[in-house]
């Protein structure tokens, strides 16, 4: 089992700020084309990629990261700041 966290205008989008999964991706990527496929507001949450980022037990990562031993992953908008 996976916890997968999602912020900001990903949260608003799915309509949960968290969940329990059991997956078989092997990497984020793979997980993310599981959760496209699942209902289409996971479809319109993850339709463009390149307006998130995702963090693996609270650390940046990357899309074609493996899952392997992952606890926790978080997906959100990037941060600006200033």
């Amino acid at each position: 089992m996976i916890d997968v966290l999602y912020f900001a205008w990903v949260r608003e989008r799915i309509g949960l700020p968290k969940e329990r999964l059991a997956t078989s991706a092997a990497t984020v990527a793979e997980l993310v084309a599981e959760l496209r496929s699942r209902e289409d507001r996971y479809a319109a949450a993850f339709a463009d990629l390149d307006a998130l980022r995702v963090a693996l037990d609270q650390e940046l990562s990357s899309f074609d990261a493996p899952l392997a031993g992952v606890r926790e992953v978080a997906f959100f908008p990037p941060m600006t700041g200033g």
